[in-house]
């Protein structure tokens, strides 16, 4: 019994008449006459009682009917479930993020469901070097970064700029300072991330010093926010960095952010993309909204 045999016996039972439903089956008649004797055969009852000039349904007919119906409906449900599926993952889209996106992830969020209100947004937080591999692996659609990284066979596209921060012991005599100038951090040890870990920050952070007529003194590595800023909170005289976007989410006690001058650093973020991925709809809608953020 196939679903093909179903679907013409209910089109028969509905007009009564072979060369009608032949019509509506956009097929030629004896097709149509072939498939209802083949069903027949395989239920072992004569569906249709047939003379020179009508077509009626015999009991058993009658009783098949609803049967068939509800067989194909299902069928058309099950194949409507698939379709819808295949809908929802082509409009599904896997972003990668990172730590310290802080209110600009909030405000691009916004943005691009304005952008896309149909789109499915999926974020999937890894460290940037993992992002950058999966975007190339096929299994993220974009990815945002943040400074200068190896991405060949990436396209990368200007996002935004971001301040960085000074974070200092809000009982530190700097903590007072509206503005804080990078060569007055010179005597106080610096909590840095790992060039493996963060390297465009890391290098940013040195040049800066450096810019600055100092050579930094390092001291314990920073490892988390909320482990790094509870150091700080301590009164530790230290200092680290943050991007503004990710400070203004972090009211911590006894820390507090400072812009710094002299120089004024700044960090730029970029939408990482395949060729290919970049050229869908939704995809283009992130970059849209990303500017949006500029």
């Amino acid at each position: 019994m196939e679903l093909r045999q179903l679907r013409y016996f209910v089109v028969v039972a509905e007009e009564l008449h072979f060369g009608r439903a032949a019509e509506r089956l956009h097929i030629v008649q004896p097709a149509v006459s072939q498939q209802v004797r083949r069903l027949e055969r395989a239920l072992g009852a004569e569906l249709f009682e047939r003379t020179t000039r009508t077509v009626s349904l015999t009991e058993a007919g009658r009783r098949f009917l609803p049967h068939a119906r509800a067989v194909l409906a299902a069928a058309d449900r099950a194949a409507d479930a698939v379709a819808d599926f295949r809908t929802e993952r082509a409009r599904l889209v896997r972003l990668g993020t990172s730590d310290g996106l802080g209110d600009r992830l909030d405000g691009f969020l916004a943005a691009y469901t304005r952008r896309a209100p149909d789109a499915q947004l999926e974020l999937v937080h890894a460290p940037t070097a993992a992002r950058l591999q999966q975007i190339r692996d096929g299994a993220l659609d974009a990815a945002f970064l943040r400074g200068d990284w190896p991405a060949d066979g990436l396209d990368l596209t200007p996002l935004w700029t971001d301040e960085v921060l000074v974070a200092l012991p809000a009982t530190h005599p700097l903590a007072s300072h509206d503005v804080v100038d990078f060569a007055d951090l010179a005597p106080l040890p610096l909590r840095l991330s790992s060039p493996d870990r963060n390297r465009p920050l890391h290098d940013l952070v040195l040049a800066c010093c450096r810019e600055a007529g100092f050579e930094p003194v390092l001291g314990k590595e920073f490892t988390n926010a909320q482990d790094t800023l509870g150091t700080l909170g301590l009164g530790r005289p230290q200092w680290t960095v943050f991007y503004r976007a990710h400070a203004n989410l972090l009211p911590v006690p006894g820390v507090v952010f400072r812009p710094l001058r002299n120089p004024a650093p700044v960090m730029p973020t970029y939408l990482a993309t395949s060729a290919e991925r970049r050229l869908r709809p939704e995809v283009l809608a992130l970059i849209e909204a990303g500017r949006e953020l500029a």
